[in-house]
């Protein structure tokens, strides 16, 4: 949430808006929402004797739940550290940043600030925390620091902020949630709600063609096993085609033999669920646990695959492929009902 801005950067505010408290409590209420804090953000080239390197300082409050963010941050390092007399001289600033500029823990590093009046303001602040998210764009650009410094430099009140961020406890609630606060009566008329999908759509629509990929593949996967379990099937009820006519000719009814063959189907489809879930997951945990598998992390936004294991849908991948193998276990099953007893036995 943040003053509507026309013909403005989505995500650097130039213009503050006034803390609303009853808002805040009003959004704090709602179901989706985990976490609302102010921020703010301001261009700055960052500097030191050799390089220097643009990035937009986004300034937070001792309210952020960084929590969010810790699994970004790298081991041995910190967040920033508040203090209520004034503002915080410290930055976090992301891997991708401190190689480009050849900086590490505690350096300390000058941020040149343009003015409105195109004049130049210089703040010197030392690193305490590296980060990487994997997405370019924001490593190249961000880093964190005090919002009190924001308001310093801009003039601001005590009372100003650039906006509000809003965590959710589900990103699928993004649009829901946003509609809701807009909607809401205590929602000033010269703000807007913008969604992390109105701000990075690009990140989004890569999203959903990874999504689309996976569940063609996917598709493509289960037709070519339903095909590849009926040949095998079928093969097995062939090469059974003289036993299959002795039990009939013995009395045996098609049911009976069919029973036969179903039984020793599901045995196989069994022993092939188990053994294959057991793979999968002992897969799952190595890759988890290693990061084996790595992946391009400028195509992918991560360096290597993720992986997260919800045991309700190792459930429903399992019955449901036992359900998909027993109804294609009726398919060769009814092949033993054409088969004539005198024709079977003298079959070759």
């Amino acid at each position: 949430m943040q003053y509507r801005q026309p013909m403005k950067s989505a995500i650097s505010e130039e213009d503050p808006i006034e803390k609303n408290d009853a808002l805040v409590a009003a959004v704090k209420k709602m179901p989706q929402v985990r976490t609302i804090h102010p921020f703010a953000t301001k261009n700055a080239i960052l500097k030191t004797e050799e390089e220097i390197e643009g990035i937009l300082l986004k300034g937070v409050d001792k309210t952020f739940d960084f929590q969010n963010l810790q699994s970004y941050l790298q081991p041995g390092v910190r967040w920033i550290q508040f203090n209520d007399s004034s503002y915080a001289n410290e930055i976090v600033i992301s891997t991708f940043t401190a190689n480009q500029l050849k900086l590490k823990l505690n350096d300390a590093v000058l941020l040149y600030f343009v003015q409105p009046d195109q004049s130049m303001r210089v703040r010197k602040l030392k690193i305490v925390g590296l980060y990487k998210t994997g997405i370019e764009e924001y490593d190249r650009h961000f880093a964190l620091g005090d919002i009190g410094l924001l308001r310093r430099l801009n003039n601001w009140e005590d009372f100003e902020i650039g906006g509000y961020e809003i965590f959710l406890k589900d990103h699928e609630q993004m649009q829901n949630a946003g509609n809701a606060i807009f909607e809401n009566d205590l929602f000033p008329q010269e703000w807007e709600a913008k969604t992390a999908k109105d701000l990075q759509p690009n990140i989004f629509d890569w999203l959903n063609v990874i999504s689309t990929n996976s569940t063609v593949l996917i598709t493509i996967m289960i037709i070519i096993a339903i095909i590849n379990f009926i040949t095998c099937l079928i093969i097995l009820v062939l090469e059974r085609v003289q036993m299959i006519g002795t039990l009939k000719a013995l009395g045996a009814s098609d049911w009976d033999v069919q029973k036969i063959f179903l039984h020793h189907s599901v045995l196989v489809t069994l022993a092939g669920i188990i053994l294959g879930t057991g793979l999968a997951l002992l897969l799952l945990w190595i890759q988890n646990t290693t990061g084996i598998v790595s992946l391009p992390e400028d195509a992918y936004y991560m360096d290597k695959a993720a992986v997260k294991i919800n045991w309700w849908e190792v459930l429903i991948v399992c019955g449901g492929t036992l359900v998909i193998s027993f109804l294609v276990l009726l398919i060769p099953s009814i092949i033993v009902r054409k088969i004539q007893p005198i024709k079977a036995i003298h079959f070759r």
